[in-house]
């Protein structure tokens, strides 16, 4: 694996290495993997991450499952799978992709969008339709809500296809003679297209309109700016509502870190919610780059987070080690204008790259005296770095003095100790800015008196006791050579194993001997809280009655005591007497219980007004039905 770094930003080359040939066979695979070291140690994330000659596109579907390419030759699109890490499926296509997206969360839907002016779209089953755009495209992007895609290109017009109706719409008039790139912002939908001119313009879907006009070129480019031509847009990204980044063909804007692959790059895609970056190069091999400082690394390969951390803790010599990198300023300083062209200098970004020899002598025939000045510097740096790993704490904190007296004890006894050479050194808490807080902030003071600390205390205090034994006895037994190798401790196991079970021993009648005094303490307050209850005097309440109410409660108390002194034979008889239960034999021998619940007074009051409802309407039909009985009185029709 290869690591370069740039602006203290470390970038993982996981393509990097020889590839070997598709036909060779899994037993010669083998073998080379075991003559040659460069094969050993490369890493293949995905199985034939490659295509055949070039790789033009690269994307991600939205899921983050599928990883998808479109190379030549012949004309293909490739599907690999990440859940698998190998290749999923692989379709030809009539002729080279622009770029391409996928409308679906997987591979579902894809829409290609060929140089020869036609528009294919395919369907999880393969190819499904294919039409065609007045002028060539050169970028697309899918309006969700209106099933509109906008296609741009070498046309100051902007081609609307609907997928819903299946027909194109009237297209939108930019000002520009030629568009480059455009995207929909995913949350409020505005279109965006970004021009030759270096200008984006923002469009409203729902209005056909533009709403505004952005000019690029000219405030990118400054005083110090050193341009041949006028930058125009060539990248154009919404990220969130409200934010939005352009790319420019001349690359104006703050460097934040590069990458300079052997060949030339035709597309980059950003792993989703990850550092991971996916290229798309002028060669067969795609890359695969991995950025920490962006993110973590994908689900599918989280070990790469262990591995870079276990490189960073053991650092390698990286890329540009053996190069020194200056500007042109350094280099008319130094007097090594007159190199510019030559082997000597490779051109980087907005500097070159020349050898670190190189540059030594020159700077020592410049300055002889830098040498010193770099010694006296370095020796300058490392007293510093001696003294800060020592406490420099002068008084105690005011948050946890006790800890961090301890912390100091043991920080002195581990300098003092003369087995330190052989133990590794760890960071002090009490220097470390990530545990400041825990001796500034009083929420932190440890509260002795809890019972989960008076639980746990014997153990820590037990635990750092037999360390520093441990330690003791490592130091006694370092100066000493042993003749005798069954017993390498200097003492018999048994009486080891003895002491371990007397320490254990002792540790457990600690806690519990602290469980006793918890226990006696929740005693004590128990009996403080009903002391305190006994002394309290209750005052009576009174309560006042509404008007209209009837206080039944005294009455009803009295009543219900009554019943529950009684059988529960009295009690069924009661209930039988006043028609509310009644007890019957069943054919089979078993008894049969049937009761009727009381009803509250507002119960009876509706089964009463429902009683009088009905009457009054059977009242009624009799009345209708005696009306149409009698015979009709009138003149006779003619």
């Amino acid at each position: 694996m290869q690591v370069s770094s740039l602006n203290e930003v470390k970038i993982y080359s996981l393509s990097c290495g020889k590839s070997l040939p598709e036909w060779l066979s899994d037993r010669k695979k083998r073998a080379l993997q075991k003559k040659d070291v460069d094969v050993r140690r490369r890493i293949e994330l995905i199985q034939d991450f490659e295509m055949p000659t070039v790789c033009t596109t690269i994307k991600v579907s939205k899921d983050g499952q599928y990883i998808l390419a479109t190379g030549t030759y012949k004309p293909r699109v490739r599907c690999y799978d990440t859940y698998q890490l190998s290749l999923k499926f692989e379709r030809c296509l009539d002729s080279e992709v622009v770029t391409f997206e996928t409308l679906s969360d997987d591979y579902s839907k894809i829409v290609f969008l060929h140089n020869d002016r036609y528009i294919e779209f395919h369907s999880q089953s393969g190819f499904y339709y294919k039409t065609r755009i007045p002028k060539f495209g050169r970028d697309f992007s899918y309006h969700y809500p209106s099933c509109d895609l906008y296609f741009v290109g070498a046309s100051s017009e902007v081609y609307r296809l609907n997928l819903e109706q299946g027909r194109f719409l009237n297209p939108l008039q930019t000002d520009a003679a030629e568009n480059n790139v455009c995207d929909v912002n995913s949350v409020h939908g505005l279109f965006a297209a970004g021009t030759i001119e270096g200008r984006v313009e923002c469009w409203d879907p729902r209005t056909r309109g533009r709403v505004g006009l952005l000019d690029c070129a000219l405030s990118s480019v400054t005083a110090d700016s050193e341009i041949n031509s006028l930058p125009t847009i060539s990248a154009l990204k919404f990220n969130g509502a409200l934010t939005m980044a352009v790319g420019t063909s001349t690359g104006q804007g703050k460097i934040f870190t590069s990458l300079e692959p052997e060949h030339d790059i035709n597309d980059v895609c950003l792993y989703p919610n990850s550092g991971m970056l996916l290229t798309a190069n002028e060669t067969p091999k795609m890359g695969i780059y991995y950025i920490p400082v962006l993110g973590p690394a994908p689900r599918w390969c989280s070990f790469l987070d262990n591995l870079t951390e276990e490189l960073e803790e053991n650092p390698e010599s990286t890329v540009y080690d053996d190069y020194k990198f200056v500007t042109k300023k350094d280099l008319e300083n130094l007097g090594l204008t007159h190199l510019i062209g030559s082997p000597f200098l490779r051109a980087y970004m907005h500097g070159f790259f020349m050898d670190i020899r190189l540059y030594h002598r020159v700077k020592l025939m410049v300055n002889p005296f830098a040498f010193e000045e770099y010694r006296k510097d370095k020796i300058r740096q490392k007293i510093e770095e001696t003294r800060a790993q020592r406490v420099q704490l002068k008084k105690l904190p005011k948050v946890n003095k006790e800890l961090a007296l301890k912390l100091i004890e043991e920080e002195e006894e581990k300098q003092r100790s003369t087995w330190k050479k052989k133990v590794k050194s760890l960071p002090n808490i009490l220097t470390d800015d990530r545990f400041k807080v825990m001796f500034e902030n009083p929420d932190f003071q440890v509260d002795e008196e809890s019972e989960e600390f008076r639980l746990l205390n014997p153990l820590v205090s037990k635990i750092s006791e037999k360390r520093k034994k441990k330690l003791r006895l490592l130091e006694q037994q370092e100066p000493h050579e042993k003749e005798e190798e069954e017993e390498p401790e200097g003492k018999p196991s048994d009486a080891e194993s003895s002491e371990s079970s007397d320490d254990d021993k002792d540790w457990v009648a600690e806690v519990r001997r602290q469980r006793r005094l918890l226990q006696q303490e929740e005693k004590v307050k128990r009996q403080e809280r009903l002391r305190e209850d006994r002394q309290t005097v209750l005052k009576p309440q009174f309560y006042e009655i509404k008007a209209g109410e009837e206080f039944r409660s005294f009455r009803d108390s009295a009543t219900k005591q009554k019943l529950m002194n009684k059988t529960l034979e009295d009690r069924l008889k009661l209930e039988a007497k006043n028609g509310t239960l009644s007890v019957s034999d069943t054919t089979v021998g078993s008894k049969q219980l049937t009761f009727t619940l009381k009803k509250s007074e507002q119960q009876k009051q509706q089964q009463e007004a429902v009683k009088l409802h009905r009457q009054e309407r059977k009242t009624l039909r009799r009345s209708a039905g005696h009306l149409t009985s009698r015979p009709r009185r009138g003149r006779p029709c003619h």
